[in-house]
């Protein structure tokens, strides 16, 4: 009885992996065919597909994809450009822009493409890890989480789970993508494939803000001028705004009261939900618990001209995302020629900012809330000139960061893939 038993069940494995070989074979022609016909589409130039679901939420992602397929366009000429899953559209080419690493294998295996990604934020990541297994409370991390000892160990069985099979995922690629020095560690410890791995900054508008006229600097511990300080950035989580309002409840302990007074720190980003407006509606009731309404203005969703009229006025730029993976908008102050303060840690610290010696600097690191407001103080009693230094030497550094550069450096990558 027990060796019939074994002899069934090593039967039905047999035919089950026939069965999952035949219908590989047949999705792979399928594919073949498909492709072929595209290629007859489209005159016989090689296809690309772009995967990037949610690509209109306006975010640094969705400029480089939107660069990314105007670099292309450039290059081919008329070409078929896929968005739909490898069911609709077979192409030559695929170029993951969001991070989902997961289709990596499924067109390179299966569709018999040639695969690239750029890669904005790895999926998961060391410090993720240490995070869970620290239970230290984060926006990806919660508090009740992070509060139980079982709950944490799950989940740090479950990110390592993850965390192998994403390193699984990623070597399926011809060549990788990554957007910062912080975005290669990542993804060159998990995914080991250093000799295709490539730094590509992300674009940035750096002509558009260089453009923007500054007034004449002044003595503010003189003059009677408000000092304006800019933060721009989506209103989600990890941008960290509560951490910006207790900088500026640390600042009026330090600077005078009639300085203070002139002093506003004004946010500026979109809401995608009703939770960001929700996010908004709690960022204004701790304006009002630490007493700050007269000194924290908040404009949801502005448009392109009044962002870059506020950055004319403005003469500190805030951004206090931890472990942000580049920093768009940390670049497009700079080019602005806004003195900026952002986290130390991320793109920010390995790529942007450069505060090693004074006769370079081109901006400030900080950490925590009280960091910050002594580095806004610090600035506020600059002397003028020594100002217009880190703005001259933070726009000059600016421009490895263009749209240009990334066009040039994407294309230089791609090409092979194109032959």
């Amino acid at each position: 009885m027990l060796i019939e038993l074994f002899y069934s069940a090593c039967l039905v494995v047999v035919l089950t992996c026939l069965l999952l070989y035949v219908v590989e074979e047949w999705w792979r022609k399928r594919c073949h065919m498909r492709r072929e016909m595209s290629r007859k589409q489209s005159g016989g130039g090689p296809s690309v597909a772009f995967f990037h679901p949610y690509c209109n939420s306006g975010g640094g992602g969705e400029r480089v994809l939107w660069c990314a397929i105007r670099a292309v366009q450039k290059r081919l000429g008329s070409i078929v450009l896929g968005m739909e899953a490898l069911m609709a559209f077979v192409p030559d080419v695929f170029v993951d822009t969001m991070g989902y690493a997961f289709t990596l294998p499924l067109f390179k295996w299966v569709g018999g493409c040639h695969v690239a990604c750029y890669v904005h934020y790895p999926t998961i990541t060391r410090d993720m890890l240490r995070r869970v297994s620290s239970r230290v409370a984060a926006h990806n991390n919660r508090p009740f989480v992070a509060n139980s000892p079982v709950l944490s160990t799950a989940k740090i069985i479950y990110y390592r789970v993850f965390a192998w099979l994403y390193s699984k995922a990623g070597r399926y690629s011809d060549i990788v993508l990554v957007n910062s020095s912080w975005t290669e560690d990542h993804i060159n410890s998990l995914w080991e494939r250093p000799l295709i791995t490539n730094r590509v900054y992300p674009p940035c508008d750096t002509t558009s803000f260089k453009e923007i006229e500054r007034p004449d600097d002044v003595d503010h511990t003189k003059s009677t001028s408000e000092i304006r300080i800019v933060s721009v950035g989506q209103f989600r989580p990890e941008k960290d705004h509560p951490l910006q309002l207790k900088a500026m409840y640390h600042l009026r302990q330090i600077l005078s009261e009639d300085i203070f007074e002139r002093t506003k720190l004004v946010f500026i980003g979109s809401c995608r939900n009703s939770e960001d407006e929700i996010r908004v509606k709690d960022m204004k009731d701790l304006c009002r618990h630490l007493s700050l309404e007269n000194n924290v203005e908040f404009k949801v969703n502005a448009s392109f001209t009044e962002l870059k009229s506020e950055l004319s006025r403005a003469m500190i730029g805030l951004h206090a995302m931890w472990n942000e993976h580049f920093g768009i908008g940390v670049v497009e102050c700079m080019a602005a020629g806004l003195i900026v303060i952002a986290h130390r840690s991320g793109g920010p610290k390995a790529d942007i900012i450069h505060e090693e010696a004074e006769s370079s600097r081109n901006g400030y690191l900080a950490t925590d809330e009280v960091e910050y407001a002594n580095t806004i103080a610090s600035i506020v009693r600059l002397p003028s000139d020594t100002r217009n230094r880190v703005r001259t030497a933070a726009r000059s550094s600016v421009e490895r960061f263009s749209v240009a550069e990334f066009e040039q450096n994407f294309l230089r990558l791609v090409e092979p893939f194109f032959g």
